[in-house]
């Protein structure tokens, strides 16, 4: 009798079940646009950003979706161009109605981008502007990564600790480069550098002879480049054939990417450089006992995944810029609770979020103001940490030897 009872009851449950799915299936899919540099100058930088999108997009699929809808992710090339990248987002958002967009590479195009989303109110995580782009009244508008200005910290103090006295800045004529420049000056001043030569030179530069060769008459100690990859790699190779050769050498894009040693080989060895983000966070430990690996939630699986999804192609700060910006973009709409702009916009806001690219937290204006920047060095062909000094496992090598040494 208790079955017959129950034999029905678990039909309906069945019924009910079987409702809620085929519900959830017919729902259609959150669609997600986004351009990135495919090619261009930025290629480089803006391929593994791709691949970090499409790993959150793929896990989050895997764990339901959003809101309860799969999510499709439609990215477009755009030609590392500002202007194009803003026309790409004018017919994502305006024509195709998509349902929420992720940000492009680099300060320039999403700062371009940005007067686009802030016309039509949809809320964007920039996942690679560091430069002051969040102070021109944006609504919409939120920084991942730590600012620019914050860039200098850790080579100035280490400049500093070692002994070092002057300083030479070279950067490309852009707005990130020029904030590098800008706030190195700041950081120099404040730890007793004096900065003995800051010049700027034309986006596209390939022959940095003459200016290299100012660099070497200033008799700095310490040369930090404000670039990208292709100058970064450029600006390396003629240091080597002018015999220039400071006792620190600091790039601040460009030579994260595993491409960079590949493209110098031994020539890379001992070029320190800025970093948001490392896959050596994963075992690095402050102090040498304290794993940090807790304040970048999920780091391990993260690392392991993209190695399996993605063979051969490197894990680094960029891939890791593309799932963490994903995480908190996805994160906010759950709190939210909807795509409404108003409701999304106050839950960015109030976020204190820890995602396997660390902790994202930004004040009023979209600035992000609580995560750590890293100094690394190539050393023996692998990345080292350098700085935070807390979290290094080891110390620079120094000071960087001539160039026939190495």
């Amino acid at each position: 009798m208790n079955l017959a009872r129950s034999i029905p009851a678990a039909a309906g449950l069945a019924a009910v079940w079987l409702m809620w799915v085929t519900t959830a299936q017919a729902q259609p899919s959150l669609r997600i646009g986004a351009s990135l540099s495919q090619s261009g100058p930025y290629a480089e930088l803006g391929t593994p950003m791709r691949l970090g999108y499409q790993l959150c997009v793929k896990h989050a699929n895997e764990r339901g979706g959003l809101l309860g809808r799969r999510l499709d992710l439609t990215v477009e090339d755009d030609r590392s161009d500002p202007a194009v990248g803003a026309r790409i987002y004018e017919n994502l958002i305006g024509r195709q109605r998509v349902d929420a967009v992720f940000s492009p590479y680099s300060t320039p195009i999403t700062d371009a981008v940005g007067d686009v989303i802030e016309k039509h109110r949809m809320p964007m995580i920039a996942v690679s502007a560091s430069a002051s782009i969040f102070r021109k009244g944006r609504k919409f508008l939120f920084q991942l990564l730590s600012p620019a200005e914050t860039y200098a910290e850790g080579l100035t103090d280490l400049a500093a600790k070692r002994g070092l006295r002057t300083v030479a800045i070279i950067h490309e004529d852009t707005l990130f480069p020029k904030t590098i420049a800008r706030s190195t000056e700041d950081f120099a001043r404040k730890r007793g550098l004096e900065v003995v030569l800051s010049e700027a030179y034309p986006k596209g530069m390939t022959d940095f002879s003459t200016l290299l060769a100012k660099v070497r008459a200033s008799g700095a100690e310490v040369l930090v480049a404000g670039t990208y990859f292709e100058d970064s790699v450029a600006i390396t190779k003629q240091m080597r054939a002018l015999d220039v050769n400071p006792k620190m050498f600091v790039v601040t894009v460009g030579v994260v990417t595993e491409k960079f040693y590949e493209a110098l080989g031994r020539d890379a060895e001992f070029v320190y450089g800025t970093a948001q983000w490392e896959p050596a966070l994963v075992t690095a430990r402050a102090g040498g006992l304290v794993p940090v690996a807790p304040q970048y939630a999920g780091i391990r699986e993260f690392v392991d995944a993209h190695r399996t999804e993605y063979p051969g192609a490197p894990v680094n700060h960029f891939s890791a810029w593309g799932y963490g910006g994903c995480q908190v973009l996805l994160e906010a709409v759950r709190r939210a609770g909807s795509l409404n702009a108003a409701r999304l916009r106050e839950a960015i806001l109030g976020m204190d979020f820890t995602s396997v690219f660390g902790t994202f937290r930004v004040d009023g204006n979209g600035v992000q103001v609580g995560h750590k920047m890293l100094l690394f060095q190539w050393q023996a062909g692998q990345k080292a940490l350098v700085w935070p000094e807390e979290l290094a496992p080891r110390p620079p090598r120094f000071p960087t030897p001539p160039w026939s040494q190495r």
